[in-house]
């Protein structure tokens, strides 16, 4: 068990990410007219509630994971706190920007609109750059080598995995326009102006 401050931020956080998407599940559409959801898609999606969760919790209150402990230095903790403030920001801002176009999974509305205002001029994937912002975060407040690198090693296979299906979803719903919007943002990470 590691109740330490650095984890109990990481607590914190973890509980405002869990309440920014839970309230933008509540008001998501449900009447998808596009569905790319297949088992891989649900797998990669428990894959990552395992990696940001699941483990972490598991190396704040139980010691299972004590056996991968390791020190972490003080400054540690103040990076972990931008980094995860960070991400949140853009976790938060890219449901918004998003609005009734947002999916946990793979799906389009029947009347789906290309978000790209806010966050979306500058990535077309911003929501897995929050994920990996967190992930550093996480990596940073929690000095256990399994729990603190699970996010990244998680989103990391989500982006690999998924973003080249939600491109071709995204191509195939929106057609040239997507493609020029491909050619003038970055996919997770901004592309130089």
């Amino acid at each position: 068990m590691n109740v330490s401050v650095p984890s109990l931020v990481f607590v914190a956080f973890l509980a405002a990410y869990l309440s920014i998407r839970g309230v933008f599940t509540h008001r998501a559409r449900r009447d998808k007219a596009v569905s790319r959801v297949d088992a891989t898609d649900r797998g990669l999606v428990a894959l990552v509630g395992i990696g940001q969760i699941v483990l972490p919790l598991l190396f704040v209150w139980t010691p299972r994971l004590a056996f991968a402990d390791h020190a972490q230095p003080d400054a540690c903790t103040v990076l972990g706190v931008g980094a995860m403030a960070s991400g949140l920001w853009l976790f938060w801002r890219s449901h918004v920007d998003l609005g009734q176009s947002w999916s946990v999974t793979l799906e389009l509305n029947a009347d789906h609109r290309l978000v790209t205002r806010g966050v979306y001029r500058f990535v077309r994937h911003p929501m897995y750059s929050s994920f990996f912002v967190l992930g550093v975060g996480q990596a940073l407040l929690l000095a256990n080598w399994i729990a603190g690198l699970s996010a990244l090693v998680s989103i990391a296979l989500l982006v690999i995995v998924r973003v080249p299906n939600e491109e071709r979803m995204m191509i195939g719903q929106f057609g040239d326009e997507y493609r020029d919007y491909m050619r003038n943002t970055g996919g997770v990470v901004p592309r130089p102006r």
